[in-house]
């Protein structure tokens, strides 16, 4: 039995349920289209209006996370914490305690650089060839990071009495940024992080000669973690230097979180934000007990977990209406300061600990940090990283050249 089809004139098969008949879903016809739900086509529409906009949110988060690392290398790290230290000379959580306690997990701040690290890199590169890419990363990070190590010897000549002087052919060698590939000390401490970054560029641009797709970015990730987590046990040096454990599942945090933004969540997202949470949590109790000694986990772990859902937040779209103009100038600041900060700014409180109040004189180290940033950021970066491009961009074009001759 059959019934007619009201517009179409067709027959509609039915089925029958018990003493109920109800009509069978109808049948693609070769080569017709399956049109999406409005509410689907929507949500993708709406992924892909989020695309190529600038995120102004995290500008904002940049420049906080440096503010965080800033006020825990100034106030409260283990050594600062120390009687008769170079610093301060008598313990921080002395002079003024409630600081020392918050500034005691800012350390937290480098891994959230290195969730939006990865986040921002397969963001900027998407579409981008391994030469752009190269350049793109040469043009970011050096410009800055070569005024970084000759301004820091420059103080630590001057201001001696916290800081080893460090020997010419070491700051020669730092001017290169593979210093730690080379067993040779950094300048200023926070350069170790630039060796995780360095060994992440290097991983992630054999997926970008690939051509990025979400799925090439979810196998590395996959791979990478795999890895990631082999490499302790293995007992293979090269293989844990490849693999970066100490860092790689916050680096694959920030593709997971940009992969999201660009295409939408999905479980398989979830699952890989997730296992980079807990491999987090671990790293961030090992540090604890290994490095900073001076937080607690259960903080550290709610901290980071707060991070990880803003950025959540970011990347499904719930911050697109923040787009205040000076958080750009926010995000530019963030590199110059994170280099520049520590080793000459601690010199400096040393110099100045007698003159003001403690609290009084972080703030305006800090402040003049900033300041100095901007400088960097205006009348180094950007000029040096104009002439740096011209001279890469030249430089391939030769050898384009050379290969067709």
């Amino acid at each position: 039995m059959s019934m007619r089809g009201a517009d179409s004139g067709t027959s509609i098969p039915r089925r029958v349920v018990g003493d109920l008949q109800q009509p069978l879903p109808p049948l693609a016809l070769p080569g017709q289209l399956q049109h999406p739900q409005p509410a689907r086509a929507g949500r993708h529409t709406a992924v892909r209006e989020r695309v190529g906009r600038r995120l102004y949110a995290v500008d904002g988060i940049r420049l906080l996370a440096a503010l965080m690392v800033a006020m825990h290398h100034y106030a409260g790290t283990s050594r600062v914490n120390q009687p008769g230290n170079a610093i301060w000379g008598r313990p921080v959580s002395d002079i003024m305690p409630t600081v020392f306690r918050l500034s005691s997990y800012g350390w937290i701040g480098v891994e959230i650089f290195f969730v939006i690290s990865g986040f921002v890199i397969c963001m900027s590169c998407w579409g981008r060839t391994p030469r752009q890419f190269f350049v793109s990363r040469v043009i970011r990070l050096y410009p800055a990071y070569w005024f970084a190590v000759l301004f820091t010897t420059g103080v630590l000549v001057a201001v001696p009495g916290v800081w080893e002087r460090p020997r010419m052919r070491e700051v020669l060698l730092n001017l290169t940024m593979l210093q730690s590939g080379s067993g040779v000390a950094n300048v200023d401490g926070v350069y170790w992080t630039l060796w995780s970054e360095l060994r992440f560029y290097l991983l992630f641009l054999v997926v970008v000669a690939t051509g990025l797709t979400y799925r090439k970015v979810v196998l590395f990730c996959c791979v990478w973690g795999a890895a990631a987590m082999l490499a302790p046990v293995s007992g293979l040096p090269l293989l844990e230097l490849v693999a970066n454990p100490e860092g790689a599942w916050y680096f694959i945090a920030g593709l997971a979180l940009y992969l999201m933004h660009r295409f939408g969540q999905d479980l398989l997202l979830w699952g890989i934000l997730a296992m980079a949470w807990l491999m987090g949590q671990l790293e961030l109790g090992q540090r604890i007990d290994e490095v900073e000694h001076v937080s607690g986990w259960r903080g550290s772990v709610l901290i980071f977990t707060v991070f990880l859902l803003l950025m959540v937040a970011v990347a499904l779209g719930a911050t697109d209406r923040v787009r205040w103009k000076w958080l750009v100038t926010a995000g530019a600041l963030t590199y110059p300061l994170y280099l520049i900060h520590y080793a000459a700014g601690t010199a400096m409180i040393n110099r100045l600990r007698d003159t003001m109040d403690a609290r009084l004189l972080v703030v305006v180290v800090l402040a003049g940090f900033l300041a100095l940033s901007w400088l960097v950021h205006r009348f180094v970066e950007r000029p040096v990283a104009g002439m740096v491009k011209r001279g890469l961009d030249t430089s391939f074009a030769r050898m384009r050249n050379a290969r067709a001759g």
